[in-house]
């Protein structure tokens, strides 16, 4: 009986370690944007912009996990469907081969040509890229990389851990909000308040485990750790220092800086010490500490979710 519970997960991780997103598929992360932005269209307008992203946030949220939880429950005597579905529902929740992959291209493109690197990194980040130099295209993919670890693979299993399938397809809900709402400017101050600080809230304890097992797992703990203890609460976000802060002391670099969002700068606090250039290398070791922080909160999941069954 155990092992039936296991295998969605390890089929789905096993399938996003194969597969990665294959642009051919469809993904319910695009069918969530669309729907937020529909929202966004009819209610980011007029009065009471807060209370009316506040609802969409929660609603959709709400929403999300009661669509997974009815499906997965209508499916519930139908044993091979229901790990079937669970299956494919964690695979679309794991961007970890995704992550590596896009990193790995962004260094490649850049060796190449800045321009190539320019919009090779443009795919995975959301500030301006045109006038990036060919170091901060590099440190745009390690920050992305460090960031999104925690947010596309360690929340993801947090929550599946805690929850189940349901929680992680709401959790991609509340990060897809945060990435299309979660920007102090004009148009999302007040209709993306909710749903950056709900993201905040979901990413709170993952962003500190995602640190810790990148600090464990780096070939040099110390460093990694005392770059977490000195600037994981230097970064605007609450939670994105951490990892951050881990992959700089690993590889004995520094992040953070000015970087342009929406044609405005906005200055972020360096983390790190050693402003030294990158090169592929850098790229190697630090995927190298994503995969293995994947496969041990892979392992720390099965673990709690058979503690739920004692």
């Amino acid at each position: 009986m155990v092992a039936w519970l296991n295998l969605p997960l390890a089929s789905g991780w096993i399938a996003d370690r194969i597969l990665g997103d294959p642009s051919w598929l469809p993904h319910p992360v695009v069918a969530m944007g669309k729907g937020i932005s529909c929202a966004e269209r009819h209610l980011n307008k007029g009065r009471y912009r807060k209370a009316k992203g506040a609802i969409t946030a929660i609603g959709l949220i709400a929403l999300t996990y009661a669509s997974a939880w009815l499906i997965l429950h209508l499916l519930s005597d139908y044993m091979w469907a229901l790990i079937a579905v669970q299956a494919i529902l964690i695979f679309f929740c794991l961007a970890g081969t995704t992550l590596a992959n896009e990193v790995r291209m962004v260094f490649t493109a850049t060796d190449r040509s800045l321009d190539d690197g320019r919009r090779q990194v443009g795919r995975i980040v959301g500030r301006d890229t045109a006038r990036l130099s060919a170091q901060e295209v590099r440190t745009a993919a390690l920050e992305t990389l460090a960031e999104n670890l925690s947010d596309g693979v360690v929340a993801p299993l947090f929550w599946y851990a805690i929850v189940g399938g349901p929680g992680m397809l709401a959790y991609k809900m509340i990060n897809t909000l945060d990435s299309m709402f979660g920007y102090r400017n004009e148009r999302y101050a007040d209709f993306g308040c909710w749903s950056a600080r709900i993201d905040d809230i979901a990413n709170w304890i993952p962003a500190r485990i995602t640190a810790a097992l990148m600090a464990l797992l780096s070939g040099t703990p110390r460093a990694a750790w005392l770059s977490i203890h000195r600037y994981g609460k230097c970064h605007a976000s609450p939670n994105s220092g951490y990892p951050e802060a881990a992959l700089a002391g690993a590889l004995d670099c520094r992040f953070g800086g000015t970087h342009d969002y929406f044609g405005k700068s906005v200055y972020k606090p360096y983390i790190g010490e050693n402003a030294r250039d990158f090169d592929y290398s850098d790229a190697v070791k630090a995927i190298a500490v994503n995969r293995k922080v994947e496969v041990i909160m892979i392992l720390i999941t099965v673990g709690v979710r058979l503690l739920f069954l004692l």
